[in-house]
């Protein structure tokens, strides 16, 4: 599925500066296909995973049809838990950076009612909140949906399952007859077709279900390392399994200039490919990756969709993919032709559920790599030096050199104290570059989000269905 630049989407000025501030280049798949639609007023259905981008798919074209001249609200969110509503408000706050005028208010349940009843008196142009808590407000008459000429259900699948049918409905009838319904969902389930025809308008569907990862020779890793640790353990990993073809991702331009500075500083023969490059200088840097004057080529996903180069022999996730979809195209650049390759993904933190997300979406098991350290990464250079000596002595032409060699053993220098002091020279010119102090620890990790029970699960009455309209005692 191609993919589009938000620079060539029809978006106002005021967004395009707050998706550059983010470090987006290029829109993901259900956003190219979705936003141009939504943009014209169009219903859709998305068929599209956690993970696809697919927040700011519906978030940028609500933002944009918004009518600032009018103090009501004008579109609703709804999405299936307390977790997801606080996300989805955090990327309205982030792309109406510079849209002030622009009100977005969260409502759910867990945050105390009178903040909302308080924010919710100013008549905010969007509300994203969960089918009960929204239910609620509906029932104190804190809120009012006949302005409302935009609604989205997110995670609508969820949202059924968890019992949340007739509260939908419910809401849904209270909003305008000539709304523009969105409905995103990872699956198309029987109760999901009744809902877009009962409620949408001949709407228009989207599937971006994701191709699975096809190649089963890259063996796949995952190393968790704080951020400032990344630059060390991407060199170490590098010298341990003596990788000549490198190919390293980072999220933004940013990342991948400095990324090349200190890899060079390092030692190492490293290039920057992104979008602000000239197509002269592209094709340069491309040019020397293909014959090895440059050993590890650092991109984003827009500047790395196009390389096809034999024999790279790993793939580094430096910045773990927004977009699950680009976690294919990345590791696809190796083990090209039957060969075999390495993607070695560094994770921070709450990145652990999107590592594991990525494998159940692509049915893939990436396992954890071991810290690298000096000792071993030293062992590697040794068998390394040893190897290059052998090949040395077997190709000749050491007249001279041995004849200052003996020369040095006139000297009361023994041959093996000579040969030794030259391999810790040449050692020591590799490892100009390493940290031995380096601090590889990582800070105390949060515990990360259980997956939610559902509702049906071993009958759990904390997660009972809720009741219709007007009842009380539902969950948020």
């Amino acid at each position: 599925m191609n993919k589009q630049l938000f620079s060539n989407l029809d978006i106002s000025e005021n967004i395009q500066k707050a998706i550059k501030d983010l470090g987006f280049e290029e829109a993901s798949p259900i956003q190219s296909e979705a936003i141009p639609l939504l943009l014209q007023g169009r219903d859709i259905v998305g068929q599209a995973e956690t993970g696809s981008g697919k927040t700011a798919a519906f978030a940028i074209p609500v933002i944009e049809r918004l009518n600032l001249d009018k103090r009501e609200t004008q579109a609703i969110v709804l999405c299936p838990t307390r977790e997801l509503v606080v996300q989805v408000a955090e990327e309205f706050r982030k792309l109406t950076k510079y849209m002030p005028r622009i009100s977005v208010v969260p409502v759910y349940g867990g945050q105390p009612i009178d903040r909302q009843l308080k924010l919710l008196r100013d008549n905010p142009q969007v509300i994203i909140g969960t089918p009960g808590r929204t239910m609620d407000h509906m029932r104190r008459k804190s809120l009012k949906l006949s302005g409302v000429t935009m609604v989205v259900l997110d995670e609508a699948d969820e949202m059924l399952d968890m019992g949340f049918l007739d509260d939908i409905k419910e809401i849904l009838s209270q909003t305008s007859p000539e709304r523009q319904t969105i409905l995103f969902s990872a699956t198309m389930a029987r109760q999901i077709l009744d809902i877009t025809k009962r409620f949408q308008k001949d709407p228009i569907v989207i599937n971006v279900i994701q191709k699975r990862l096809s190649t089963p020779n890259i063996k796949q890793m995952y190393l968790e390392v704080s951020e400032r640790s990344k630059p060390e353990v991407l060199a170490r990993l590098l010298d341990l399994h003596g990788l000549k073809l490198a190919l390293v991702f980072c999220n933004t331009k940013r990342q991948v200039d400095f990324l090349v500075e200190t890899l060079k500083t390092r030692g190492f023969f490293a290039d920057a490919l992104h979008g602000d490059l000239s197509q002269p200088a592209r094709d340069k840097v491309m040019n020397g990756f293909r014959k090895g004057t440059v050993e590890i080529l650092v991109a984003t996903d827009v500047a790395g969709r196009g390389i096809d180069v034999k024999g790279i022999e790993a793939v580094f996730n430096y910045d773990l993919p927004r977009d699950d979809e680009d976690y294919v195209h990345r590791t696809g650049r190796t083990a090209r032709a039957g060969t075999a390759g390495m993607a070695f993904s560094f994770i921070t933190g709450r990145e652990f559920n999107q590592l594991k997300r990525i494998e159940r979406s692509q049915g893939i098991q990436i396992t954890r790599h071991a810290m690298p350290t000096l000792d071993e990464v030293e062992s590697t250079r040794l068998n390394t030096f040893s190897t290059k000596i052998r090949e040395t002595v077997a190709a000749g032409k050491l007249t001279k050199f041995i004849a200052e060699i003996e020369a040095l053993s006139e000297e009361d220098l023994s041959i093996l104290d000579i040969a030794a002091a030259l391999l810790k020279m040449a050692m020591d010119k590799e490892s100009k570059g390493m940290d031995a102090n380096a601090d590889l620890s990582l800070p105390p990790r949060e515990e990360y989000r259980k997956p939610r029970p559902s509702w049906k699960s071993h009958g759990r009455s904390d997660y009972s269905a809720p009741k219709r309209f007007g009842s009380g005692n539902r969950p948020y």
